[in-house]
């Protein structure tokens, strides 16, 4: 565990709610000191940590790797902050993206051909972990003259049909 000043804001925090807490149960000063010291690691690690990573975006960040993208398609959006921020894909070519990421899982839409354009590669990246989380995250390469001129992630809204 790192410890961080967020960390310790937090984690006093949790402290003084339990003592707060603790406080309403018995008024002697000690056992309510003592309850806090061995309450607040179990409300923090065990109440307040998972409610917070339940609902908030945070997710791990992984350098990009071939063989994980092909084995892992729904961890892929670990990825793909690399891929764009660092534009590991401007200048490649379609057999060298191929070679990387594999076919592309579907065509984007051009609205100057008025179909989907062999021109833009999209791939699937999965969900982000999160509470009520129904978006699909996706990147498309876009292709000029056979070599990659623009990289973005976008995100599709999941429906689930009834049956």
């Amino acid at each position: 565990m790192i410890i961080t000043p967020v960390f310790i804001i937090l984690f006093v925090i949790v402290f003084i709610l339990v003592w707060i807490f603790s406080n309403t149960i018995d008024k002697r000063k000690w056992i309510t000191f003592l309850t806090s010291i061995v309450l607040t690691p179990i409300v923090y690690f065990y109440v307040f940590y998972p409610f917070i990573n339940i609902f908030s975006s945070y997710h791990h960040q992984k350098h990009f790797n071939a063989e994980a993208w092909k084995a892992k398609p729904a961890l892929r959006y670990e990825m793909s902050d690399e891929m764009i921020r660092d534009s590991l894909f401007f200048g490649k070519n379609k057999n060298e993206v191929k070679s990387m990421l594999g076919t592309s899982e579907w065509y984007g839409w051009d609205d100057s051909i008025k179909a989907n354009s062999p021109e833009k590669w999209n791939y699937n990246l999965g969900f982000k972990p999160g509470a009520f989380n129904m978006m699909q995250e996706c990147i498309e390469l876009e292709f000029k003259n056979n070599t990659v001129t623009h990289v973005y992630q976008y995100q599709l809204e999941k429906t689930f049909e009834e049956k």
